[in-house]
């Protein structure tokens, strides 16, 4: 099995190794460009929030778990079933994955639950963002 080599295009440097690479390339070789996912500080900013929100709000008479109200979420953004949507006359697919978002897609995702959580008086555990505090 050939090396699998991945790189990031953060400067001239590495897209001049990206180009010789592909010069030098078999026939018949994959060259993916995609964005990249999530963050690592995405991630942990998101699972305090569902936290917050799966501690303070009841959602058609139920509790949700905070991985039910990631898919409620994750649903809203991409439309979908199980649990009553946060649009009228939807419903959410649970088992929805964030790890597939990428960060633009990511950083809706937050500012979803930061609407969401306003509209129901949710205390957030974790300072706001900078913009946010600025603007206090």
């Amino acid at each position: 099995m050939a090396a699998r080599h991945i790189l990031r295009l953060a400067n001239d440097v590495v897209r001049q190794r990206a180009i010789r690479w592909i010069l030098k390339a078999p026939e018949g070789m994959l060259v993916e460009f995609r964005e990249d996912t999530r963050s690592l500080d995405q991630n942990a900013k998101l699972w305090p929030m569902l936290d917050d929100v799966a501690r303070q709000v009841e959602w058609y008479g139920q509790r949700l778990t905070s991985d039910e109200w990631k898919d409620v979420f994750t649903a809203s953004l991409r439309k979908s079933r199980v649990v009553p949507g946060l649009d009228a006359g939807t419903f959410v697919v649970l088992g929805l994955h964030t790890s597939k978002l990428k960060k633009a897609e990511f950083s809706d995702l937050i500012e979803l639950i930061y609407a969401f959580g306003a509209e129901r008086d949710v205390v957030w555990s974790e300072p706001a963002p900078r913009d946010e505090r600025r603007a206090a």
